[in-house]
């Protein structure tokens, strides 16, 4: 199977370098540990699954909020002054940058003493996407993860890394070890119960991408196709092919050509289903699928729960699209 995806080291951290890019004040430990009225760690989230690292790690010893709210769609959020004054109150804010420029600039403007940047915790991406040429589908090379693509026409390439590491669990288990080592320094009081909550977690999503490695490794087809560009990481962990109709902007329009090629692989890779998420609209994938007569599906980059969303939490969202890629790919 061929895989037009391709991955372009962007830099490649220590567990060492990478602690060191998290942003933490050299007050002393008195100063470091929790500030607020209830005696906790008083955490700001950027989006979900930031906030869902802060409440796993932290526990009861922290006090989450999140600058998103659920539904929201996070790439554009802008920052209000009441939640540029609801940073400058608190004790940490934990971001991913990249994802969201205005919570970055807010940020990175704030008087905060922790800033933990889940980017620096992890090895960051950059995506290449190769699509079809206009004039048609060529066959595909033998190799079973698609690493040779031969006689098709260069899409479109994304600028700057991939922020989606979160849809990897392998990659947010590293984060999710980074955030625990920020939290025990932010506040040593706690700091066995930090360690302990984040190890809890790094082993719940080592058992997640086992669950996602045994689930894929049998399919009918290794391509799937989606609304905007947010399985890099997911397609490459697991030896699939993502091929998105607007890319990284989920809010992008595709070109007709860009359609004409999709119709056209679908067809030739046996694509059955096209998939939309939760947040943003499903009309382009609806008239793609209805075009080429395919299906849809949800396929959720769990950017936010809502009572639309196909689970309660990170896990059971994950899970949710496990079980959706696996009927689209024909799974044995």
């Amino acid at each position: 199977m061929n895989v037009r995806r391709r991955l372009i080291p962007v830099s490649a951290l220590t567990a060492a370098t990478a602690l060191a890019l998290v942003s933490l004040s050299a007050c002393s430990s008195d100063d470091a540990a929790a500030t607020n009225n209830k005696g906790k760690l008083d955490v700001v989230a950027s989006f979900y699954p930031m906030q869902y690292l802060a409440e796993q790690i932290g526990g009861k010893h922290v006090e989450v909020t999140t600058l998103t709210e659920p539904g929201q769609e996070p790439h554009d959020l802008e920052i209000s002054a009441k939640q540029r004054a609801q940073l400058e109150e608190s004790d940490a804010a934990l971001y991913l940058k990249g994802l969201q420029p205005n919570v970055d600039e807010a940020i990175g403007q704030s008087e905060l003493k922790t800033k933990i940047d889940a980017a620096g915790l992890t090895r960051l991406e950059k995506h290449e996407e190769e699509g079809h040429g206009e004039e048609g589908h060529e066959e595909h090379g033998d190799d079973e993860h698609g690493d040779e693509h031969d006689g098709h026409e260069h899409g479109h390439e994304h600028e700057g890394p991939d922020p989606h590491i979160w849809l990897d669990p392998v990659r947010y288990a590293e984060v999710a070890e980074g955030v625990g080592k920020a939290f025990a320094k932010a506040d040593p009081d706690h700091k066995a119960a930090y360690e302990k909550n984040a190890a809890a977690l790094v082993k719940k999503l080592k058992g997640l991408d086992a669950e996602f490695e045994k689930g894929l490794k049998d399919t009918r087809t290794k391509v799937f196709i989606t609304t905007h560009a947010a399985f890099g990481y997911l397609a490459e962990r697991y030896g699939l092919t993502e091929e998105s109709i607007t890319g990284l902007d989920p809010e992008g329009e595709p070109s007709a050509n860009r359609v004409k090629a999709l119709q056209k692989m679908a067809e030739a890779d046996g694509v059955t289903t096209v998939f939309h998420e939760t947040l943003v609209s499903d009309k382009t994938a609806k008239t793609l699928a209805s075009d080429a007569k395919l299906k849809t599906d949800v396929l959720d980059p769990v950017e936010g729960i809502t009572e639309k969303s196909r689970g309660d939490d990170y896990l059971q969202v994950m899970r949710s699209n496990l079980k959706a890629l696996r009927t689209a790919l024909g799974a044995r």
